[in-house]
Parts: C-alpha cells; sequence; structure tokens
C-alpha cells in the first residue's frame, strides 16, 4: 500500500465495487468469509440447499458496506479513466 489512507481494499479499474486486498486487515475479513462460507456449504449443503443459498448471501451481505467503506476511493463506477 503506497499511501496510508486506512484502505483494505483497492478499487477496481473496471466497473464497480472493490478489487483485491492491498491491506492484511481485507486478506482477513476475505479468509474469514470464505472459511465461514465453506463450513456452511460442508454443514448444510447435503440436506438443506435452500438454507445454504440463505446462510451465504446472510454472511455475506452485511460485509458488503464494510468493504465498501474500506475500498480506496469507495464504490462508484470506473470505466478505467481514473
Amino acid at each position: 500500500m503506497t499511501e496510508d489512507d486506512g484502505a483494505w481494499f483497492a478499487p477496481k479499474r473496471f466497473g464497480y465495487g472493490a478489487g483485491l486486498p492491498i491491506a492484511w486487515q481485507g486478506w482477513a475479513l476475505i479468509a474469514g468469509l470464505v472459511g465461514v462460507s465453506m463450513a456452511l456449504v460442508f454443514a448444510l449443503a447435503p440436506a438443506h440447499q435452500g438454507y445454504l443459498a440463505i446462510a451465504v448471501i446472510g454472511i455475506n451481505l452485511p460485509a458488503m458496506p464494510l468493504i465498501a467503506k474500506k475500498t480506496r476511493g469507495g464504490w462508484k463506477w470506473r470505466n478505467g479513466r481514473e
């Protein structure tokens, strides 16, 4: 990270949203979300696929405002010219 602005994620060059993590906190958040999601897959997939979708969305959706807040420049549409 070249700037000490507290950002955890780089902005995407094209489109809307966050790019790759640029700080250890971003990597830790992504690893935690993937870990919890995978645990839910193994726990719920064999018997309750409907509950699995709800659970994975329920885990990842609340993290989106934090990811948006911690993205350098925020979330906005980017067309590659910035």
